[in-house]
């Protein structure tokens, strides 16, 4: 049995290169914040997807060097940011934009919250993003501004054209990643462009909510999307992030495992809630058989317990009549503060449960005192030191970043910033 692919695929996928790679004889990859093809034909090319505005000048670039033929058509596998943001600059005068027709409003949906999303990603792309628009101010000067384009073909279903003797076909499978996504069947060759249908990682759990704040995705659309590609028996799959899977046999199984995971922890949760069961007693509870184990590199089984449990039963939790009202839990910190006798206390407390290897209690209790504007140095070096130990045993990306953040947040505070 071949070992699982999310094993050599982690939970870092964003890398920028200048040059591509082939596929195949007429398949190329340009890979940058989201992966970008080029497909070659004798009557003109197919970009698939065209990242960020500021790196479309790499694509571009890397494209102009492999053929002088036109670019016919652009398709994205899905509205997301990565994926749209270099269609002006790459586009020639005759190219047609093909998206599912979802796209225009999962587009706008973006732009509406664009400053929220920025500030609630930042402590995860800010650094890597800036490098590269650094790097690719270097290498072009003025860059390109980020693409918001209108599609000159959608369909809702199913799109097929020919193209040079290539024969394509488009496949809508909505609400999978966005409610636009794609998938792009080649069936002479047998090979299928997924973007990021499976999440940005394939071969770990889907990502059923992003903590940046998204819409939930549904665990049984994610789940269906899985048997929507397995029904056309591809031999290569290539996605939006890493580089292809080839294979039947391997791909067959790599989207079993997605699919009957994600089903699992789906059933569990469901079930767990028909019992009676309280979210954070399903969170702990709910882990992945043996034979059912995915990466975590993106989303992990507890983010998609909550995401499903809120996905039917919404914000109330039925935990406390507070949940109703608008007054914070932190509104009252200071009182837990003065009933204990003041911060050092539970900065012991929480000393002690760190001790006792419990470190969400220890986070818990500290999250009383951090709250304060005043917050003693002993509560700051006990929050970077939790947070960093919880870094180093943590393979999420997300997760690892928002650690990596609030350590070096807490350490600005230490120092007086």
């Amino acid at each position: 049995m071949t070992e699982p692919i999310w094993k050599s695929r982690p939970g870092e996928m964003f890398s920028a290169t200048p040059g591509t790679e082939p596929i195949n004889d007429f398949i190329h990859l340009s890979e940058g914040l989201s992966n970008c093809f080029l497909i070659a034909t004798e009557e003109g090319n197919i970009v698939v997807n065209a990242g960020m505005g500021f790196e479309s000048p790499y694509h571009k670039r890397n494209f102009d060097a492999l053929s002088d033929r036109p670019i016919r058509y652009i398709i994205l596998t899905q509205g997301h940011v990565d994926h749209v943001g270099g269609v002006d600059f790459i586009r020639d005068e005759s190219t047609q934009l093909i998206a599912q027709s979802g796209n225009t409003e999962h587009q706008a949906y973006d732009r509406r919250l664009m400053p929220f999303r920025g500030s609630r990603s930042g402590f995860a792309f800010f650094e890597k993003n800036g490098a590269s628009f650094r790097q690719a101010t270097e290498d072009f000067g003025e860059l390109p501004a980020q693409a918001a384009p209108t599609p000159d073909i959608t369909f809702d279903e199913r799109y097929e054209f020919t193209l040079g003797g290539l024969r394509v076909e488009l496949i809508a499978v909505p609400g999978a990643e966005t409610n636009d996504s794609l998938i792009i069947w080649l069936p002479d060759q047998e090979i299928c462009f997924v973007g990021n249908l499976f999440g940005c990682l394939i071969g770990h759990i889907p990502n059923l909510v992003t903590i940046r704040g998204d819409r939930y995705r549904d665990a049984l659309t994610c789940a269906a999307a899985c048997d929507v590609v397995m029904d056309l028996n591809p031999t290569l799959l290539l996605p939006g992030h890493h580089g292809p899977i080839e294979g039947g046999e391997l791909v067959r199984h790599e989207l079993e495992r997605i699919r009957d995971a994600t089903l699992y922890v789906h059933d569990q949760t469901v079930k767990g809630m028909n019992e009676g069961k309280d979210l954070f007693t399903l969170k702990q509870e709910i882990k992945l058989p043996p034979e059912l184990g995915v990466g975590e590199g993106y989303g992990t089984v507890r983010w998609d317990v909550q995401a499903i449990w809120e996905h039917y039963a919404g914000w109330f939790h039925h935990e406390s009549t507070t949940e109703l009202y608008s007054i914070p839990p932190r509104a009252i910190h200071h009182d837990l503060i003065d009933l204990a006798g003041g911060q050092e206390a539970i900065v012991d407390r929480a000393r002690a449960r760190l001790a006792s290897g419990e470190r969400e209690e220890a986070l818990h209790l500290l999250d009383i005192v951090l709250s304060q504007e005043e917050a003693t140095s002993s509560a700051l070096e006990l929050g970077i030191e939790i947070h960093r130990a919880l870094e180093a045993e943590s393979d999420n990306f997300w997760l690892s970043a928002w650690l990596r953040n609030q350590a070096e947040l807490l350490g600005k505070r230490l120092e007086g910033e």
